[in-house]
């Protein structure tokens, strides 16, 4: 079978390299501050036109798209919460056929799927790995504001363990909000999907970073995944001014950790000299105001374990919600 011809996109080196190019432009509904629009902004500037992005319903969905219009300079479609990965596997699909058929003389596009985390870890998580299982030459994103945002700020399994949602709001039975420590979604995919090659994760408070992994996970031949941490002032509770702010604390912490998993090899960036406690994370954010020394000692205790070996699979010190210690 003929290769088909992708891509290759080049890396940058600082901000004077980006593309000063929009591709997702003014006039949608996000909020001030939104770290997943941020993400948005930062995906497309990658990937350039030459791109297909497919939406599953979720934030970059409702607060974008309204009245037959959308802000995004580049073909997009809106798909299910539960099918992004299907989408993008029939649209890969039919791109290889059409160039094999000599039907489209052009290489293969940028595909991209921009899932929030509950189109992609939770109720999208079937199509995601179903695109990963089969090998579809696509990239997958979350982006992660830890809750179902659009419809209320519900819980999902990205909401870290204490987290004051309108389904897990704390009070005098459960005083701690949340009780459930988070998935780690790269290494669901890095461990089921032997498909893929590059996984890594990324923050909007470090575009240059950002930008690069998006053009690495695409230049690949296959399907690859990335996990961006896109802080969200109406969910997390702080001015909407602070949201590089947060997204720099929650890597000075230990609450986030940016990395690359390439062909199986581990590489780290900005990992701090010395981690500063996870309570100077925690204080900025109302959602985790009515957490107790033992509850933000239980989470650092949690951390701590995961910055031993970040990224990869580590035993950490958590009981289910219905086990004794």
């Amino acid at each position: 079978m003929a290769q088909i011809p992708t891509q290759q996109l080049e890396m940058v080196k600082n901000l004077r390299g980006i593309d000063q190019k929009e591709y997702y432009v003014p006039g949608h509904r996000t909020c001030a501050g939104c770290g997943p629009a941020l993400c948005y902004k930062l995906v497309a500037k990658a990937t350039g036109p030459d791109s297909i992005f497919i939406g599953p319903t979720g934030c970059m969905y409702v607060a974008n798209c309204s009245y037959m219009c959308t802000p995004f300079a580049m073909p997009w479609t809106h798909c299910q919460i539960t099918n992004g990965g299907a989408v993008a596997s029939g649209i890969e699909a039919a791109y290889n056929v059409l160039i094999r058929k000599g039907k489209y003389k052009g290489k293969l596009p940028s595909i991209v799927v921009m899932a929030g985390d509950g189109g992609a870890i939770d109720i999208g998580l079937q199509a995601m790995s179903a695109m990963m299982y089969r090998g579809h030459d696509a990239l997958f994103i979350m982006y992660d504001n830890e809750s179902y945002a659009n419809t209320g700020i519900q819980t999902s399994p990205m909401t870290p363990y204490g987290g004051k949602t309108t389904f897990t709001p704390p009070g005098k039975t459960i005083p701690e909000g949340k009780k459930l420590f988070p998935k780690d979604a790269p290494q669901l995919v890095i461990g089921g999907h032997p498909a893929v090659h590059y996984v890594a994760t990324a923050s909007v408070g470090y575009p240059v970073d950002l930008i690069n992994k998006v053009r690495k996970g695409l230049n690949y031949q296959g399907p690859s995944f990335i996990h961006i941490h896109c802080p969200c002032p109406k969910g997390w509770l702080y001015d909407c001014k602070d949201t590089i702010k947060v997204a720099k604390q929650a890597v000075e912490t230990g609450m986030w950790t940016n990395y690359e998993w390439e062909n199986g090899e581990y590489t780290y960036q900005h990992i701090p000299k010395a981690y500063k406690p996870v309570k100077e994370y925690l204080k900025g954010q109302e959602r985790f105001n009515h957490l107790n020394e033992e509850h933000i000692a239980k989470m650092q205790a949690f951390i701590t374990a995961k910055t031993k070996a970040p990224g990869k699979p580590v035993e950490v010190p958590v009981l289910g919600p219905r086990e004794q210690a």
